[in-house]
């Protein structure tokens, strides 16, 4: 039986110290934070070289693309840099063209505020991954504060797009080491998630919160596997034979062992040979193995959404942001800043997936900053022993605040605040305590105005969406039960059903999730969203039996696939 029950649908408090708590570093930290550095440094250290620090800013901004798509295939990953850039050339270009035709604040934050919008939407509806939109906006606000003609705007987008082609190069440098490298990351995470939820449900201890984060994992590590829509390597197909394992675990905890899954994971995690799953055997006597990724390739086939269909339902988070930005740094402008854009940015950077989630921003990025700008007075000197000394600062600030985001949000931004106050020093020094001064007051103001924003527009289609997962779930599940019942049932109609299924009850969970943090809307649907995941979850177990793939308690199979090196 699931621990979950029905909880209230009106969230009247936000956390605070549980929004400050520390988690555990991600299994990666050290790839975006070591990417990010190889990415800065040789266009900085060249322009130390040639005596153009004050040019830095422009090759930063294509440098930190080199934050992106670490968790995609490689194949995958090369598209999505490349869009990063051309996104990130895009934003740099609107905003030095309005820089170089007015110096209107007002006009500039207007323009900062619309493009801090798009890119939360079209960010969020590609999925582009951490770090998302901020960093865009971050460029594209701060530039628009800095004096052009528009006869520079080529040169600096030109040293942005050079700098931008390097940071591709360092995103895509380990593929000839570890072409799969990004898919056995996902399918570990998916074995070890879908071994923690059996523990627990071997023990008598089910948690609706370790199956959600299995599911979820499991979802996850598919979308991985199918974001390389070529042709599936041996290795990749071994992989996904591995997650088809972690999700009848999820199916069916109490006959699986935990131990052979982690050991799975542990084998996948490695640069080895991909173990392999053994052979489960059908009713029929055929081997389920060789039916149990029919559906794969007919996923891989089906195009995404279009990008419109995907940003409808973000509408309100768009206009959030919109709104949010331009008030914040309005009032950073009525307030005497020079910087308004710091406001801008800050506001840009808490609209999550929901209201009591973006409060959690909130108070980490206030919390951030605050103890950033110490950190920021404690290194200018060092920062300030010359142009060498504080690009090494500014690659130390990068490092840290990828090394540590994965913690909380609030200790990378520790290391964020001053890296954002060393760029202000690119074209030369500035006075230390008004720095520290102007960053807090637009640090407070961003976060103060940017949160009523976001409380004064509510979205109040979240219960439809709720509504529309609960009903998809409905027919994913009735489509699955016939089919299990049913005798003539092929293994592509099952396997199909199972993983629509499947994929439908992740949906509903993360819809129902976003849906509880929002205020002011009508009674959201808990007790009926619980039972609908319970009588999935009866359901996908009952299509796993009917598909003969639960493994055999006797097999201990020890054989491996060979580990193709074919990109």
């Amino acid at each position: 039986m699931s621990s979950a029950t029905p909880t209230s649908t009106r969230v009247r408090r936000f956390p605070v110290i549980g929004a400050l708590r520390l988690g555990r570093p991600s299994d990666v930290w050290f790839k975006p934070a070591l990417s990010v550095v190889a990415a800065v440094a040789p266009p900085s250290l060249l322009l130390v070289a040639l005596g153009r620090l004050d040019l830095a800013a422009y090759t930063m901004a294509g440098s930190l693309c080199a934050l992106y798509a670490h968790n995609r295939p490689y194949a995958a990953r090369a598209k999505v840099l490349a869009w990063v850039v051309l996104g990130m050339l895009g934003g740099l270009a609107v905003a030095l063209v309005a820089a170089s035709l007015t110096r209107n604040a007002v006009v500039l934050v207007t323009v900062g505020a619309l493009l801090a919008a798009v890119q939360k939407a079209v960010c969020d509806a590609t999925r582009v991954g951490p770090p998302a939109h901020v960093i865009l906006t971050f460029v594209s606000s701060a530039t628009l504060f800095v004096p052009q003609t528009l006869g520079q705007v080529p040169g600096h987008l030109a040293l942005a797009a050079a700098a931008g082609a390097w940071a591709w190069l360092v995103g895509m440098a380990p593929a000839p080491l570890r072409p799969h490298g990004p898919e056995r990351r996902a399918t570990a995470q998916a074995l070890n998630t879908a071994a923690a939820y059996a523990e627990t449900a071997r023990g008598g201890e089910e948690s609706a919160g370790a199956r959600s984060a299995a599911y979820a994992a499991v979802h996850a590590a598919w979308q991985t596997l199918l974001a390389a829509r070529n042709r599936p390597s041996t290795t990749r197909r071994a992989l996904e034979h591995l997650v088809v394992r972690a999700e009848v675990a999820l199916a069916a905890p109490a006959e699986t062992d935990p131990a052979r899954l982690r050991t799975w994971a542990d084998a996948v995690r490695g640069s080895g040979r991909v173990p392999r799953t053994g052979d489960p055997r059908r009713d029929d006597g055929s081997l389920g193995e060789r039916d149990e990724l029919v559906g794969v390739a007919a996923e891989r086939a089906v195009a995404p959404r279009p990008l419109r269909s995907r940003l409808g339902p973000l509408a309100p988070l768009a206009v959030r942001t919109a709104l949010g930005c331009a008030l914040a740094g309005y009032v950073s402008l009525a307030l005497g800043a020079d910087r308004p854009y710091w406001a801008l940015v800050t506001a840009a950077s808490l609209y999550q997936a929901n209201l009591t989630l973006t409060w959690s921003r909130a108070v980490q990025r206030v919390v951030g900053n605050l103890v950033g700008v110490l950190l920021f007075a404690a290194v200018t000197p060092v920062a300030r022993l010359g142009p060498l000394a504080l690009v090494l600062c500014i690659l130390a600030c990068n490092f840290g605040a990828e090394a540590l985001i994965g913690r909380n949000y609030w200790l990378g931004s520790v290391c964020v605040t001053p890296l954002a106050l060393l760029v202000t020093e690119l074209p030369g020094h500035q006075p230390t305590g008004e720095l520290v001064t102007d960053r807090v007051v637009d640090t407070l103001v961003g976060a103060l105005v940017g949160f009523a924003a976001a409380v004064a527009v509510t979205d109040r289609r979240a219960g439809r969406r709720v509504e529309r997962a609960l009903t998809a779930v409905d027919r994913a599940r009735e489509r699955a039960a016939r089919l299990a019942a049913g005798p003539a049932a092929t293994p592509a109609a099952l396997e199909a059903a199972r993983r629509g299924l499947a994929a439908a009850v992740v949906d509903l969970r993360a819809t129902a999730d976003a849906a509880a943090g929002e205020w002011w809307q009508r009674a959201l649907p808990q007790e009926r969203v619980v039972l609908a995941e319970q009588a999935a979850h009866r359901t996908l177990a009952a299509t796993v039996r009917r598909q003969g793939l639960l493994p055999d308690p006797g097999t201990t199979s020890t054989q491996t696939h060979t580990e193709d090196t074919s990109p």
